[in-house]
C-alpha cells in the first residue's frame, strides 16, 4: 500500500461516505495503516484520520455447475457484506451466491468475517428451460445463454430441428406477454412450433 491521492471515508461532519482528498500522509510500519489529513469533497471539511487496510479472508465456497459441485476458497474483504444474489468471480468463472452458512445456519446476508461457507453457481452462461407446442404434445428443451441475454415475446428462434416463436415467458415476478426478459431472471419460455414456408 502507497499513500493514495483520495480515500472513501465516512465524513464525521456531514456524514455521507464520500471521496476524502489525502492533504499528507504517511503509512504505519506493515503498510496496512495510513495515518492521514484529509478533506471531504463533498463539506470541505479538513480533519486527520486513521484508515487500516481492509484484511482479506478466506472463505469456503462450493460451485455448482451442471449437477457437480466442486470446493474451493475465495478471498473477501473483511468489513464488507455478501448476500444471496450477488455476484462475484473467482479467476475467470463469474459466480452468482445462491446459500450462505453463518454460525451453522443458513442466511440471506452475513458480514465476510463471520461466513462458514458459501455456496454458488457459474453465471458466466445459465441454462433457460423451453417448452415446445407441438399441435397435440410439449416438448422440453434447454440452451444456454449469457446471463444478460434478453428473450422477447415474438421472437422466432430455432430449439433443435423446430423453428418456434415465443409466445409468453415465465420469470421470478411472474408470467410475461409482452416484451422481454433477461436470461437471468427466465424460469420457463413457453414456444408454439411454426412451420417454415420455402419461397
Amino acid at each position: 500500500m502507497s499513500v493514495p491521492n483520495a480515500v472513501y471515508l465516512d465524513c464525521p461532519n456531514c456524514d455521507e461516505h464520500a471521496v476524502h482528498e489525502v492533504l499528507k500522509g504517511k503509512l504505519g510500519r506493515k503498510q496496512e495503516v495510513l495515518e492521514a489529513t484529509v478533506k471531504c469533497q463533498e463539506c470541505g471539511q479538513v480533519y486527520v484520520t486513521v484508515v487500516r487496510e481492509p484484511e482479506h479472508i478466506r472463505v469456503p465456497i462450493v460451485i455448482s455447475e451442471r449437477g457437480t459441485s466442486k470446493k474451493d476458497h475465495i478471498e473477501l474483504m473483511s468489513g464488507d457484506m455478501i448476500s444471496v444474489d450477488d455476484e462475484v468471480y473467482l479467476g475467470e468463472n463469474h459466480l452468482l451466491i445462491t446459500a450462505i452458512e453463518s454460525d451453522g445456519r443458513r442466511v440471506q446476508s452475513s458480514a465476510v468475517e463471520d461466513v462458514d461457507t458459501l455456496w454458488a453457481k457459474r453465471f458466466d452462461k445459465v441454462i433457460v428451460k423451453i417448452s415446445v407446442n407441438k399441435h397435440s404434445r410439449t416438448l422440453a428443451a434447454e440452451l444456454e445463454a449469457l446471463p444478460d441475454e434478453e428473450f422477447y415475446v415474438g421472437d422466432l428462434m430455432t430449439v433443435g430441428r423446430d423453428n418456434v416463436v415465443i409466445h409468453n415467458i415465465r420469470s421470478k415476478e411472474g408470467t410475461v406477454r409482452r416484451g422481454g426478459v433477461p436470461a437471468r431472471d427466465i424460469v420457463r419460455i413457453y414456444t408454439k412450433a411454426v412451420r417454415s414456408t420455402k419461397a
